[in-house]
């Protein structure tokens, strides 16, 4: 079996080289494989990339220009040759350490889906107030509306097996992404269990890029899907 870690990046010069030396260095109990999606950096990361795609054990693939996180996290999809796939920010924020966890559910046949929740392991108290408050919210109106008892939607880690992600047809291009991607799955009835995982936030100054803005697309994302497809 083989895991594919998908890494959307752009504009993460400071910690590209981090976070790959991290997750090239967890053990998963299988093979992996780093696939990591440049959305058009325009800052050092393209020139780290190709420094770090040399040692051999990472594949990139480059966007020419900016189209957002979902169009990166979908381009990293159809690259995958994993059994499962598993999303991974390049900002230091989440903890490659936590990706057996995340597995052992869907290798004992206890999910379809495994995403890792913030909240349950107190590491949402470290998110800048606004997008906690955003969060919780928009995970209220999921659970709302395609009653599920999420405490996390908007987290980085979701765990799929690749068949299961692939069938499933998605569109969005910027951070709606998250959205769309739960409520796709929800609604073809898949069970989604969260384990608590560890969460560093980082401030907008170290280079947060999710603004209270894309909160109103992903409430839109919410509600079409609901009744659209």
């Amino acid at each position: 079996m083989k895991l594919s870690i998908v890494i959307p990046v752009y504009n993460e010069e400071a910690t590209i080289r981090a976070i790959l030396d991290k997750v090239r260095t967890v053990d998963v109990g299988m093979d992996k494989e780093i696939i990591v999606v440049d959305d058009g950096s325009h800052d050092r990361t393209r020139q780290i990339l190709k420094e770090e795609e040399a040692k051999g054990d990472i594949r990139v693939v480059y966007h020419e220009k900016n189209k957002g996180k979902g169009a990166a996290v979908r381009t990293g999809i159809a690259n995958a040759r994993g059994d499962f796939i598993i999303i991974q920010d390049a900002d230091l924020e989440y903890d490659p350490q936590d990706y057996p966890k995340l597995l052992k559910p869907l290798l004992e046949g206890e999910a379809d889906v495994v995403y890792g929740s913030r909240f349950l392991s107190g590491g949402g108290e470290k998110m800048l107030s606004l997008h906690r408050i955003g969060n919780r919210f928009l995970t209220a109106i999921t659970n709302l509306l395609y009653g599920s008892s999420l405490s996390d939607m908007e987290t980085c880690y979701k765990v799929f097996r690749t068949k299961l992600i692939r069938a499933i047809p998605l569109h969005s291009n910027r951070f709606e992404i998250e959205p769309e991607i739960t409520a796709k799955i929800l609604k073809r009835g898949y069970k989604i269990l969260e384990v608590p995982i560890s969460y560093r936030g980082r401030e907008f100054h170290e280079g947060k890029k999710i603004s209270w803005k894309d909160g109103f697309g992903a409430l839109w994302t919410l509600l079409k899907y609901r009744f659209v497809e």
